[in-house]
């Protein structure tokens, strides 16, 4: 099967490699647009589940095909085997998605597909299966370009962003206002880094670490954690998947064996109390507290934990940037030239004496970044944050300099 791992825009050069390494170098990989096509099989879907850092969604094609209409859409899904894949007993969604569609309501598209999955169910065994739009037993995908169209099962149900330890009432509560980063962005993030979780990758500090996702997602590499390890999926329902039912426990058993004591030191914290107690107790969920070594501390004061390392953040905005006890006073945002200029050229200031030999990383949307740090990036990376276009910097350390020197190779 043509597997299709939709992705982030940026990654998919990265998602390439990752499926490579997952898979073996004999499966034909080959990146896109928006993702990476697979050509695998049912236990090759079930090991990118669970094992892909860098995926939004694994799809398993059932249909492609020209159409004009609503019309034609209902024929293509009927030619598909229903019966095969759900009961009248369970449900399904249909979701979709348009590049220079011509149909006037994708609405409409969608319940054409649903009505073909239902009205051959009804003609197989004599009753419907119901919609569900939460949590369905069958979730669809109908993707429509110009002139072709293609029917997907999405075998991840929830997006594999979503990797179950992530409490959302919790984050609604206790951090409202902030914009969690997703996990495969930051899974993104230290994937262009090169950072693996393994010892010669060196200690990594996220001095900003908000809801703790990137050290979480480090103290996960470096722990060999799976992904997906606490999560479901939604083809553990499916019956084309029953068959390989062995091969999933394998799977499973296989990443629950490969679990082990950090192979590399992560460090986190930020200036606020609640968000470093908020992404300790995220981490607890996540299997990795004892992993990462959490400090509450102003990123303009922090010493640094080790004599070399990589320094990863994705910068805050208002209270977050400003030093302890000034933050009902904080201004907003990186393009105040009072505010954000200042914390940053502080910051700068504050690698320059005290982190030379490190690299640092950092996630922005402003492209005016490198000047307020007055650093001279040796790479820039381009990564999507959902529809707002980031850089990935990179900035060599070095003491006492203003510019950060060119790595080699670079």
């Amino acid at each position: 099967m043509a597997l299709f791992l939709s992705a982030a825009g940026g990654t998919e050069t990265l998602l390439a490699d990752e499926c490579r390494r997952l898979l073996g170098g004999a499966v034909r990989i080959e990146p896109g647009r928006g993702g990476v096509t697979v050509h695998g099989d049912a236990v090759a879907a079930m090991t990118l589940n669970l094992e892909s850092r860098l995926a939004q969604r694994v799809l398993w094609p059932l249909a492609d095909g020209p159409y004009r209409d609503e019309h034609d859409l209902y024929a293509l899904a009927r030619t598909v085997r229903w019966p095969d894949w759900i009961t009248p007993r369970q449900t399904l969604r249909v979701d979709t998605s348009a590049r220079a569609s011509p149909l006037r309501s994708l609405h409409f598209a969608a319940l054409r597909i649903k009505d073909a999955v239902c009205d051959a169910l009804r003609d197989a065994t004599g009753a419907r299966p119901s919609v569900d739009t939460r949590d369905p037993d069958l979730p669809l995908l109908l993707h429509l370009g110009a002139a072709h169209a293609t029917l997907y099962v999405d075998t991840s149900g929830e997006p594999l962003f979503k990797r179950g330890w992530r409490d959302a009432a919790a984050a609604g509560r206790e951090v409202k206002g902030e914009a969690p980063l997703k996990e495969t962005l930051a899974a993104a993030m230290l994937a262009a880094a090169g950072w693996q979780g393994r010892a010669e990758d060196l200690p990594l500090l996220d001095p900003c670490c908000g809801a703790g996702t990137i050290a979480i997602e480090a103290a996960q590499l470096a722990c060999g954690i799976a992904p997906g390890a606490q999560r479901r999926f939604a083809f553990e329902r499916l019956a084309p998947f029953r068959d390989h039912a062995a091969a999933w426990q394998a799977l499973r058993r296989d990443a629950r064996e490969r679990v082990h004591a950090p192979a590399v030191a992560v460090f986190a914290g930020d200036v606020s109390f609640r968000m470093t107690d908020f992404a300790a107790r995220n981490a607890e969920r996540a299997g990795v507290a004892t992993a990462i070594a959490f400090k509450t501390a102003d990123a303009l004061q922090r010493p640094p934990p080790a004599p070399r390392g990589v320094l990863m953040l994705n910068p805050p905005y208002g209270e977050r940037i400003a030093p302890k006890g000034r933050g009902a006073n904080a201004r907003e945002g990186f393009t105040d030239a009072g505010g954000g200029d200042d914390f940053f050229a502080a910051l700068a200031a504050h690698w320059k004496r005290h982190y030379g030999g490190w690299t640092a990383w950092v996630l922005s949307p402003d492209a005016q970044l490198p000047r307020r740090l007055r650093l001279k990036e040796s790479r820039r990376v381009p990564l999507w944050n959902g529809p707002i276009e980031c850089r990935l910097y990179r900035f060599d350390l070095v003491a006492g300099s203003a510019r950060g020197a060119r790595h080699a190779g670079d």
